[in-house]
C-alpha cells in the first residue's frame, strides 16, 4: 500500500513549486490504498473529475499498478473541489501545485 509520504521519492517538491505564479496548475495526486474496489475508485473518479469511464478506468490502473496517480490537473479551487469529492468515500489524496 502506498502512503501520501512516498510522493517525495517519486516527485520532489521545492519551495518554488509551492509558492510558484499563479498560472501554474494544480494537481491531484491519488494513492492506492488496497481497500476501495476498482469499480468504486471509477465510480469517484467520474464523479469528481466528470471523465468517461475509459479514462477514469486508466486512472484507476495507474494507481493500482503504480501506486499513485495524477487525476486531475487545473486551477487550485477546482482541485480543491475534486479531492473534497474523492475524500468522500475515503481515498488518499493530496492536492500539488503542478510543474
Amino acid at each position: 500500500m502506498t502512503t501520501p509520504g512516498t510522493l517525495q521519492e517519486t516527485k520532489e517538491i521545492s519551495t518554488q513549486q509551492l509558492e510558484g505564479d499563479a498560472e501554474t496548475p494544480w494537481e491531484v495526486i491519488l494513492f492506492n490504498d488496497g481497500v476501495h474496489s476498482c469499480d468504486e475508485v471509477v465510480f469517484q473518479i467520474q464523479k469528481a473529475t466528470g471523465a468517461g469511464l475509459p479514462l477514469a478506468t486508466q486512472v484507476m490502473m495507474k494507481v493500482h499498478l503504480e501506486g499513485l496517480a495524477i487525476c486531475y490537473c487545473g486551477p487550485r479551487k477546482k482541485c480543491e473541489r475534486v479531492a473534497t469529492i474523492l475524500r468522500e468515500i475515503s481515498l488518499i489524496v493530496e492536492v500539488l501545485r503542478g510543474n
